[in-house]
């Protein structure tokens, strides 16, 4: 039920490339000023993820969610009703706690439900988040074609709100349900935490912050991407060119967000359970490193059909990870009583870096073209990778040895 409820309220973020332009031709507002509502709806949805792991905690899953489908579906609504972009902000913030309320408790759910795989429950959970919508790029294309964005707005928002509402109340807590599950120590295939700290705790670990700043520099390109690839193409005037993969053939820009949506939803899975086997920081030196160089391949051959279609592909596979990688090492590290609320204060992390999604607007406006933020991420990208391998690993390394020694963990 949690897999589906994330698949729900995807399009409020992977979707929303698509009515950029349609809004910017309606009214005339210019894609920066749009792309405000983007970073207003990803700062509350990531500041909201921390309180919903709280009221999981308090309340159970099922009220939370319920609440979170009926804003998502009052966001949409909005959305199509908005004449300025005062109310397409505060449509943004609404949509934003909804969608915050359902991921951080789906994910908080598979943090508990399965310790000795969070890698691959966590990468399950939040790849039908970055998949879900890969369903639905061409049915809203279409509607947005032949009945207008309003229309898109509101059938899929009444729609996907809808369903939320309804799995909501098949949601269980893992803890009433198997109290006393527990796994000796050595059939943990990752090393965990001895010690629950509590978010007050967490907050005054360095290690915490050291992966907080990791995640803004990672989060940060693929967040670009995800909300401009659609200026990015039309830059590159390969929007409408068709590419024709494996026999099938589409418009670069409605392949792209295609491939992209099932890539970056695959990635989380892939990494995830990779990570159960070798390693989280070994499995981000890799992901970071491969995201790096696909940006700036894209830099340099994207105004290429085909290559756009799949070097996009390749930027969102290395980039969808991080929201099974960073859920797992933050639960590894400071243990699974707190897990939901420790994650979900980490995940603000991507609410710091959508800030810089209108920079990037703002930036290839005034140079002309997208190279300068194309590298610009490119370089975020292999700084999070040193970072994981040289700074984070031997920093949690000696905090859980602390751990081990401390009496009575």
């Amino acid at each position: 039920m949690g897999l589906v409820c994330m698949a729900m309220v995807a399009n409020l973020q992977y979707g929303w490339t698509l009515f950029v332009n349609p809004l910017s031709d309606s009214f005339g507002w210019s894609h920066a000023a749009i792309q405000v509502a983007f970073s207003v709806f990803v700062i509350t949805q990531t500041c909201c993820v921390p309180f919903a792991g709280y009221l999981v905690d308090e309340a159970g899953p099922r009220p939370v969610v319920f609440a979170g489908g009926l804003l998502c579906a009052i966001a949409w609504v909005m959305n199509a009703l908005a004449d300025s972009l005062g109310l397409l902000y505060v449509a943004a913030a609404i949509g934003g706690i909804g969608a915050g309320a359902v991921y951080g408790t789906c994910v908080g759910n598979a943090l508990k439900w399965f310790p000795d795989k969070r890698g691959l429950a966590v990468g399950l959970t939040v790849a039908a988040f970055g998949a879900g919508s890969a369903l639905t790029v061409l049915p809203i294309t279409m509607v947005i074609a032949a009945r207008g964005y309003e229309s898109a707005f509101v059938y899929f928002g009444l729609g996907q709100g809808l369903v939320v509402m309804a799995l909501a109340l098949a949601l269980d807590n893992p803890h009433e349900l198997l109290p006393h599950i527990s796994l000796p120590a050595p059939a943990w295939p990752v090393r965990q935490s001895s010690h629950d700290y509590t978010p007050a705790q967490v907050l005054r670990q360095p290690v915490f912050w050291v992966m907080y700043a990791i995640f803004v520099l990672v989060a940060a390109g693929g967040l670009m991407a995800t909300a401009q690839l659609a200026p990015i193409a039309r830059q590159f005037g390969i929007a409408d060119v068709p590419v024709d993969l494996f026999g099938l053939v589409l418009p670069a820009l409605t392949f792209a967000l295609a491939l992209d949506r099932v890539l970056n939803g695959a990635t989380r899975l892939v990494f995830g359970w990779v990570s159960d086997r070798i390693g989280r920081e070994q499995t981000m030196l890799v992901a970071f490193a491969l995201e790096a160089l696909a940006i700036f391949a894209l830099s340099r051959s994207g105004a290429h059909p085909l290559l756009f279609v799949l070097l996009t592909g390749l930027v969102f596979f290395a980039w969808g990870e991080i929201y099974s990688l960073f859920p797992s090492t933050c639960a590894d590290t400071f243990g699974s009583k707190y897990a939901a609320t420790n994650a979900g204060l980490l995940y603000t992390a991507k609410g710091v870096a959508s800030l810089l999604v209108p920079l990037s607007s703002v930036l290839a406006t005034a140079a002309g073209d997208w190279q300068a933020v194309f590298l610009i991420a490119s370089g975020m990208s292999a700084a999070a990778a040193l970072l994981a391998w040289f700074v984070l690993r031997p920093m949690r390394h000696r905090l859980l040895d602390e751990q081990a020694e401390r009496p009575g963990t």
